[in-house]
């Protein structure tokens, strides 16, 4: 976003969004919708909590607050908690998580300014699986910064900044584990776009467990803060516990809710463990298979998990298709843009219509908007493998087009 028209792009459409933010009613209508809010990210849940907190009463004993304590001491002791406010800064952050992503571009591809710039910040600021969940003030929207941020930082080398950054992130937002293994990997490698040169990793593996002890520290820190701010360890089964074992089954645009609300009591321990490892089991495969780019490897996992998490809002794919525009090495290797496009716009036009049937006006039932969930699955899940595909076969063709030469 170097250039004047660029910048003056960029300008207008933060502006754009604060005034849509303040100036309108539409935080209202769109706080109570279940597609940008989840139990876990709901900012009404997160204005009761605090409202418990600063009257002396435990907001984890009532079972709704679920949000983690860090959230709780910083908008009852620092931030004011109006929706004015709440509004400004969620905007300010998605400024940021879009200048995150533009660093990150510049370390893939060792600049410091591109053509691209305004481009790749649009495709943040513009997406409106990102824009919807943010005038909801759905608190997914600061983690998606927070975990732009930690890559951005990791792709520039700053171990410490970026280890502190995806502790928080974790603390926020258990799923996210997932995403550490790629971002240690990147920590010890080089962003630098590799993915047409396909070679064993090369990073030093000797800083690792120093790296690991750092994390483990600023986790173990922050744990314990959140122990000293709830006095105990209430918040654990409230926050980390309702991401395990699923307690609250609001709709949302995840494949957990439905599945959980037909099962059968004695079978629903089972399928939870299920369903957790499900999630884990891509990271070895992913980050073995891209082990020559990390960066690509912690772009698949962020897709993975915006399918796959527990309770997940639109901002959760939101932030893996954004993430698309890092890679534009792979578009023309995509096999089936257009029918991925439709999938989403499809899915797009369902999840409101039937979540309205459904909740609103009572002429449905849960199976509408499930089923209009499963085709959101397939947009993402089609996405994701498109993408994994591409860059594959995007190796395959240098080493055939280099075979060639060699013949010649």
């Amino acid at each position: 976003m170097q250039t004047p028209s660029s910048s003056a792009v960029a300008v207008g459409l933060v502006a754009s969004r604060l005034l849509l933010a303040t100036a309108t009613s539409a935080t209202d209508y769109l706080i109570h919708d279940h597609q940008l809010s989840s139990p876990l990210t709901s900012f009404r849940n997160l204005q009761e909590g605090i409202y418990l907190f600063n009257h002396g009463i435990n907001p984890y004993s009532g079972g709704v607050f679920r949000h983690s304590p860090l959230y709780l001491s910083l908008f009852a002791t620092v931030l004011p908690s109006s929706k004015t406010f709440a509004s400004i800064l969620w905007t300010f952050c998605d400024v940021v998580g879009a200048w995150a992503l533009v660093k990150i571009w510049h370390a893939r591809q060792n600049v410091s300014s591109t053509p691209r710039d305004g481009l790749i910040a649009a495709s943040y600021l513009l997406n409106p699986y990102l824009v919807l969940p943010s005038l909801a003030l759905s608190t997914s929207s600061l983690e998606n910064t927070l975990t732009l941020l930690s890559v951005m930082f990791a792709a520039q080398g700053r171990a410490s900044a970026a280890l502190l950054l995806m502790a928080v992130q974790f603390h926020l937002s258990l799923s996210t584990l997932i995403l550490i293994p790629p971002l240690l990997m990147l920590l010890i490698s080089t962003p630098a776009s590799s993915l047409a040169l396909p070679k064993p990793f090369t990073g030093s593996t000797n800083r690792l467990p120093a790296l690991i002890i750092e994390f483990t520290a600023y986790a173990l820190g922050l744990t314990a803060a959140s122990t000293l701010v709830c006095n105990g360890f209430s918040w654990v089964p409230q926050t980390w516990g309702a991401t395990l074992t699923l307690p609250d089954l609001t709709p949302n645009p995840g494949l957990w809710w439905y599945f959980f609300t037909e099962m059968f009591d004695h079978f629903r321990d089972f399928f939870l463990m299920v369903f957790s490892v499900h999630l884990l089991i891509y990271v070895a495969p992913v980050c073995v298979k891209f082990q020559y780019d990390p960066l690509f490897a912690t772009f698949v996992l962020a897709g993975v998990l915006g399918i796959f998490k527990a309770y997940p809002t639109l901002s959760d794919p939101g932030l893996f298709i954004s993430m698309i525009s890092l890679f534009p090495e792979i578009y023309p290797h995509l096999r089936h843009p257009l029918v991925t496009a439709l999938l989403h716009l499809h899915a797009a036009l369902l999840l409101p219509l039937f979540h309205q049937l459904w909740l609103m006006q009572g002429t449905g039932n849960a199976n509408f908007f499930y089923a209009s969930t499963l085709v959101f699955a397939c947009g993402n899940g089609a996405a994701l493998i498109d993408c994994v595909r591409a860059g594959l076969r995007l190796a395959i063709g240098k080493e055939v087009e280099g075979m060639v030469v060699i013949q010649e």
